[in-house]
């Protein structure tokens, strides 16, 4: 005869104690291991400053709005090395084409290339930005999207700067713009947080993905990975999985310089953002193993700090103990995160972390479904 015991106040008080600590214990390993990096990050130094030849790779469906605000930024960059402007106009049933024509009588540098045909077996972007990898006359590429805005006309110099001997990709900072409103800021935190991993990861010689709209790499490294052509089955990925495929810690460097930004329109409500994010996270579950352990267990431990706290201090008399974790935590948080938003010009962001922080645990729930949703086919 099995007499089950129920367990104990004490230790079931202990359980939720050494569970909370854990939580906060891989938290910490986090930033101390990973996001410091980037807070105390300082621009590697180099004596000689070289201007490569350049090709920045734009791909617009039906953005003729955008392109008339945003091309002309591309176009008028301060760069004295031959340099060109690929738009792949992919389809598009607006005024595009004759946007570009007329963009094309004042800027020679302009290669506009017309697909008038979709590819077959191929959904989303790889195709259009394929054939404009294809076009580009130049070894170093730049690729950006159609609503991105350069945030200086230093940008083509400074993120072909990051390239060194042995450098294949350079990644930068896609920024979203300041706008008054509670969405803007969700949606430029959660971006700084994506930055904030992908960076650190790659300063921690652990690089996985990059951001379609300020992304660099070389023409000869997408030759030899032949191309989309082992990713072409799924919609997404043009950015951040080709990066996870062939990124590793001798061939990245990051750019981080906040006139190397570059400047996006934010989505203005919240259920154009969630699709917006759905196609992002269909596409991050094929990473190779080790960056989905890593990130998953990131995530999974900030979505469970603040249920933790609330269980520990509801049903333990541990009070000290509990509150000190966190606040350890919170402050070893503030001050790395204080040093990450300065580098990537989101400190306005620092005074409302905490309450984004726990803003963290809604977002995890809202995008929960793009574990199981399919892709979206439409890149645009």
């Amino acid at each position: 005869m099995t007499i089950n015991l129920p367990i104990s106040s004490t230790l079931l008080s202990e359980l939720l104690i050494g569970f909370f600590a854990a939580v906060i214990a891989i938290q910490v390993f986090y930033y101390l291991f990973f996001f410091l990096r980037l807070a105390i990050y300082k621009k590697p130094k180099k004596t000689v400053h070289v201007e490569h030849p350049i090709s920045v790779v734009i791909c617009a469906r039906d953005e003729a709005h955008n392109l008339a605000n945003t091309l002309p930024g591309v176009l008028v960059q301060d760069y004295s090395t031959t340099h060109e402007v690929v738009l792949v106009n992919d389809n598009s049933e607006d005024e595009t084409k004759y946007l570009l024509d007329e963009f094309k009588k004042s800027f020679k540098n302009l290669n506009p290339v017309q697909l008038t045909q979709e590819a077959k077996m191929i959904a989303g972007k790889k195709f259009p930005l394929s054939m404009g990898i294809k076009s580009a006359k130049n070894e170093t590429l730049l690729l950006t999207d159609a609503d991105c805005l350069p945030a200086s006309e230093h940008w083509m110099r400074l993120m072909q700067d990051g390239y060194d001997e042995g450098k294949e990709i350079v990644l930068g900072y896609g920024a979203y713009k300041k706008k008054p409103g509670l969405l803007n800021k969700l949606i430029r935190f959660e971006t700084f947080q994506t930055a904030l991993q992908y960076f650190s990861y790659a300063l921690a010689g652990l690089p996985y993905m990059g951001v379609g709209r300020n992304l660099s790499y070389k023409r000869e490294l997408f030759i030899k990975n032949k191309g989309f052509s082992s990713i072409n089955q799924i919609p997404s990925g043009d950015d951040d999985l080709f990066i996870n495929q062939v990124a590793n810690r001798h061939n990245t460097a990051i750019v981080v310089d906040h006139d190397a930004h570059t400047l996006s329109e934010p989505k203005t409500n919240f259920k154009d953002w969630m699709t917006q994010k759905y196609r992002h996270y269909t596409t991050s579950k094929f990473y190779k193993k080790k960056h989905v352990l890593f990130l998953g267990l990131y995530a999974m431990s900030q979505f469970l700090v603040y249920p933790a706290l609330i269980v520990a201090l509801v049903f333990t008399k541990a009070y000290l103990i509990i509150i000190g974790l966190w606040a350890f935590r919170a402050i070893l948080q503030g001050l790395i995160l204080r040093g990450a938003m300065k580098k990537l010009n989101e400190l306005d962001l620092w005074p409302w972390f905490i309450l984004l922080d726990i803003w963290s645990i809604f977002y995890y729930l809202f995008t929960l479904p793009s574990v199981w949703k399919r892709p979206q086919k439409n890149w645009n």
